[in-house]
């Protein structure tokens, strides 16, 4: 399938095969006509499957077909809600670049930056608004934000918004557009509190899966490291010199790891930049140009840049922590290996990880390949009696839910 096979607007398509896009992702193909046929759709898939523009290009679609011919003043007719600054901007770049060819106008407002430029682009009339939850409240209340001929809403990476607590701000959002409108809700993961979110602000939606099997993109290598805790640091460097080349992020857990592991880096020569929570706006956009544009060669990061990065041609992933959630595991990943290019992981597992892998190993339904000649080496981990144990009762609460799911809708 190509995305010329979709009745897309033409300008869209010229935009699209601008960009050097033919072949859509499994995501794509199964949105992408949901959404043009108007239904409510819910879409669970990981970071790196291409959910953005499974949304975008049909979002910009829909708004062309159905424009006003009184121009006087744009209303805003579409609203995605995203999590954070750097998703915001991306989202907000893609919709530039699939609309470059329409009079339809884009913008994105978000915390952390003044409000008063944001509030000039607003007067001025949009069509299509990005946006974080806090900061749209705040021009709302202002004043500034009308939502009242919202026609397409969207809620992205809607579980990492519940996990930062804007639950309540989703809601107040979802009450302040019209009753009838299309709703689009995209999420790595479905749990409980997703399940009852979806209830509220869909009507007989459409559900969309994509497994982590199917999005642990087969172009991607990985690669196990076993090796003590104290070790790490010396294995990273050792990789750089010996193994690793081009463009890397490496993920730590904490933003403490993140400033240590960079002051090491840059010590020993490399060009190494970092984002994290503490540091402001203006430096993590800094961050992440320098990195777009090769000023620096390794980007360190913690976990909530694993779904807010979306860089192409980047060689390799480091995690330099194993993650304590299996899914974080594939948002990892999946920063490499994008848009049909080959990518490569490295996973430094330290005995207290040892646990993590199994579960992370049972998710992906495959073992991670084992590197047993590096200077560090420790022996692979034999089944401990506490070990099994986890895996069994995680594996069975994977069979208890999903039987669970058989028996019960889940919206």
């Amino acid at each position: 399938m190509q995305f010329s096979d979709f009745p897309f607007n033409k300008s869209i398509l010229k935009a699209v095969a601008e960009e050097r896009f033919q072949t859509p992702t499994l995501v794509q193909q199964k949105t992408i006509p949901l959404v043009l046929d108007k239904k409510n759709v819910i879409v669970s898939a990981h970071t790196g499957t291409g959910k953005t523009a499974a949304f975008a290009l049909p979002i910009i679609h829909l708004l062309l077909a159905n424009q006003e011919a009184d121009k006087t003043k744009k209303k805003i007719r579409s609203l995605i809600i995203t999590p954070t600054r750097e998703l915001a901007i991306q989202i907000l770049e893609n919709f530039k670049s699939f609309s470059k060819h329409t009079e339809l106008t884009a913008t994105a407002v978000f915390g952390g930056v003044s409000l008063e430029p944001q509030k000039e682009i607003l007067a001025a009339g949009v069509d299509i608004l990005v946006a974080t939850p806090g900061r749209l409240i705040d021009l709302q209340m202002q004043g500034n934000i009308d939502l009242s001929a919202i026609e397409i809403f969207v809620l992205d990476e809607a579980d990492l918004m519940l996990d930062m607590g804007f639950i309540k701000d989703i809601k107040k959002i979802e009450a302040l557009c019209p009753k009838k409108k299309q709703t689009l809700l995209f999420s790595a993961t479905i749990p409980e509190k997703i399940v009852e979110l979806a209830n509220k602000v869909l009507k007989n939606p459409v559900k969309v899966e994509i497994h982590p099997e199917e999005t642990t993109a087969k172009n991607i290598g990985q690669l196990l490291y076993y090796l003590p805790k104290k070790n790490k640091t010396d294995l990273c460097l050792h990789l750089l010199r010996n193994t690793i080349n081009g463009r890397i992020i490496i993920f730590r857990r904490t933003k403490f790891g993140v400033d240590k592991l960079e002051e090491s880096l840059v010590k020993n020569g490399y060009k190494a930049t970092s984002i994290h929570g503490d540091k402001t706006q203006g430096v993590r956009n800094k961050a992440i140009e320098d990195f777009k544009d090769k000023k620096a060669h390794i980007l360190i990061a913690t976990d909530v840049a694993a779904r807010g990065i979306d860089i192409t041609n980047v060689d390799a992933i480091i995690n330099f922590d194993i993650p304590n959630v299996a899914e974080t595991y594939i948002h990892r990943i999946g920063r490499t290996g994008r848009a049909g290019k080959s990518g490569i992981a490295f996973s430094f597992c330290s005995p207290d990880e040892n646990a993590y892998i199994k579960i992370i190993e049972a998710l992906i339904e495959k073992p991670i390949k084992v590197i047993t000649e590096h200077p560090y080496i420790i022996s692979k981990p034999k089944h401990t009696k506490q070990q099994p144990n986890t895996v069994s009762k995680h594996k069975k609460g994977r069979k208890s839910e999903a039987s669970k799911k058989k028996k019960k809708r889940w919206y």
